[in-house]
């Protein structure tokens, strides 16, 4: 049986990093251990990384949000001399499966994002501290915090590497960084992408490849003036923060996995996974005080925890499962309730936090290479943040009408003042408005329907699902809309989903997840990087890979 990746981690199970708060200002210390490695046949030497060393990257900034509220700047720093982060480790990557390493890059893609994210959502800056050599994932790493400084001195330097050197591309974000970020001039980005020793000192500021360099005798004493800088203009809203305890979770041997708010039922055969989100049981706390009495079991939070974990398991433990169907159970009325009380209470820094937590969570959905169905059928949930599950899918199927035997409550769909803004997509439009591109006016006239329980027929009328069916139909048409589905083949799905979900305006995040991802996907399938006399196999070797010069 192949080894179960585990997204969960915790403070005490750190091997790569270590994280030490003083007030408003946290060190985040990057010292890999080269033994640590997530599989064997590899070292993780000069501060290299692997996808464990990603898994703890992100529970940490997660953490720094919940546990760690008073923390305002975050200054990510190198353990070892001479070395910020070599990047993802080329070992690794040369015998790593096709699969793992886009999945990889994905993940990681996602953690940078959402430390760059934190000082706008969560007014948390991160700030790079960077001695040493900072190549390709190393210079990623850094180019996702919101301020970086360079030592001034003969070894540090930045660089992307990956073009000349291996044969890929920089695959988290590094190119789109430099030009839409850093706003680098295209030649110059030109240069400095095909360029194996990278830019140190001055020249990286002109370039704006960085926001300043210190000279190496000061460099301790700037950063740290620097990062008080920061945390004295801050106006961040703090409070005292929660603790992320550990998920309930069980694992059966045919993949199944029992959370507390949901159930994910995989059948192998058939390639498919079915997810279940379970609405609240309780009413929502009294008050915001009540709700952070509550920590990380708050429905709201335990939920979004549970579904990530989930989606992030069956990415990489689950690959051939392609079709996930997405159900919801529970009084929809209740979870309004519970997303209220967040709304309402949208300035403490809990309910913030929670908010922008699901946003995440919803974007992990979007841009997960999994077909997506998701099922309105009696007695779901489908209100405010969970009716999304339904706009973030390809296909979405409600039941008319009531259901011989059937005494569950009927079918309704929710929408709610968060619908229209607060769970924005990459592209920077709701789900709501990618969906009606073409008549935003539609999505303004349902802000009149907030709060109605609509029915199939109504909801079909507002173009909220792809088709209603009554139980004359039901059964054998959803059996052969997921059969047919489940047959097709997985790389046309990817390549037709990922070109029909993100409608709109092209992003930062969307050139990221869309024509980034495609073309290293591509790429980690060519010769010139992966066959056996590639770029990535011979690195290290002294001789250089063997490339087919067809421009394809």
């Amino acid at each position: 049986m192949a080894k179960v990746i585990d997204f969960q981690t915790d403070p005490s199970s750190y091997r790569h990093w270590s994280v030490a708060c003083d007030g408003p200002i946290a060190t985040l210390t990057m010292d890999v251990d080269e033994d640590g490695g997530l599989f064997d046949g590899y070292q993780l030497k000069l501060n290299s990384y692997d996808l464990g060393v990603d898994i703890e990257l992100n529970d940490i900034v997660q953490r720094m949000r919940f546990e760690h509220p008073e923390v305002k700047v975050v200054v990510m720093q190198s353990g070892k001399d001479k070395v910020f982060c070599a990047g993802a480790n080329i070992r690794m990557l040369g015998g790593s499966a096709h699969s793992h390493k886009v999945n990889f890059c994905k993940f990681t893609n996602e953690t940078r994002n959402a430390y760059e994210a934190a000082e706008e959502e969560s007014g948390q800056k991160y700030v790079a501290a960077i001695k040493g050599a900072c190549a390709g994932g190393g210079y990623e790493l850094a180019l996702a915090c919101n301020h970086l400084m360079l030592v001034d001195d003969a070894t540090s330097s930045v660089s992307l590497p990956e073009v000349p050197l291996l044969a890929v591309l920089p695959g988290t974000g590094g190119l789109t960084r430099v030009t839409d970020k850093r706003m680098v001039r295209r030649d110059l980005a030109d240069v400095f992408c095909a360029t194996e020793e990278g830019v140190k000192g001055k020249r990286a500021v002109e370039w704006r490849l960085v926001d300043e360099v210190v000279p190496n005798s000061r460099f301790d004493e700037i950063v740290a003036e620097r990062a008080a800088e920061f945390a004295a203009a801050s106006d961040k809203a703090t409070g005292e923060g929660i603790t992320l305890g550990p998920l309930s979770r069980s694992i059966a041997e045919d993949g199944s996995v029992t959370y507390s708010t949901v159930e994910v039922a995989v059948d192998r055969a058939a390639r498919t996974a079915v997810i279940t989100l379970n609405g609240p049981e309780e009413d929502a706390p009294a008050d915001i005080d009540a709700l952070h009495a509550q920590g990380d079991q708050a429905y709201m939070l335990r939920l979004a925890r549970e579904f990530e974990d989930a989606i992030l398991h069956l990415r990489l433990n689950e690959m051939e499962c392609g079709l996930w169907t997405l159900r919801t159970q529970g009084d929809p009325a209740l979870l309004a309730a519970h997303e209220a009380l967040l709304r309402d209470n949208a300035d403490h820094w809990l309910a913030n936090e929670i908010r922008h937590y699901w946003k995440r969570v919803l974007k992990r959905l979007d841009v997960t290479s999994r077909s997506l169905v998701t099922l309105v059928e009696h007695g779901s949930c489908f209100a405010g943040v969970l009716a999304e599950l339904i706009w973030a899918a390809d296909r979405s199927y409600m039941m008319e009408d009531e259901f011989d035997g059937d005494n569950r409550p009927i079918a309704t769909i929710t929408l709610t003042p968060d619908n229209f803004g607060t769970y924005p997509m990459g592209n920077g439009l709701t789900r709501l408005h990618t969906r009606f591109l073409a008549t935003p006016e539609a999505v303004d006239a349902m802000q009149e329907q907030i709060g109605d329980a609509m029915e199939a027929e109504e909801a079909e009328e507002h173009g909220l699902v792809t088709m209603i069916m009554d139980d004359i139909d039901w059964d054998d048409e959803i059996r052969i809309i997921l059969e047919e589905r489940a047959s097709f083949s997985p790389d046309a799905m990817t390549g037709m989903e990922a070109n029909l979900r993100f409608a709109g305006p092209e992003t930062m995040e969307t050139r990221i997840f869309g024509r980034l991802t495609a073309w290293q996907n591509w790429i980690f399938n060519r010769p010139n990087a992966v066959g056996e006399n590639g770029a990535l196999q011979r690195y290290g070797s002294g001789i250089r890979g063997e490339y087919n010069m067809e421009r394809v």
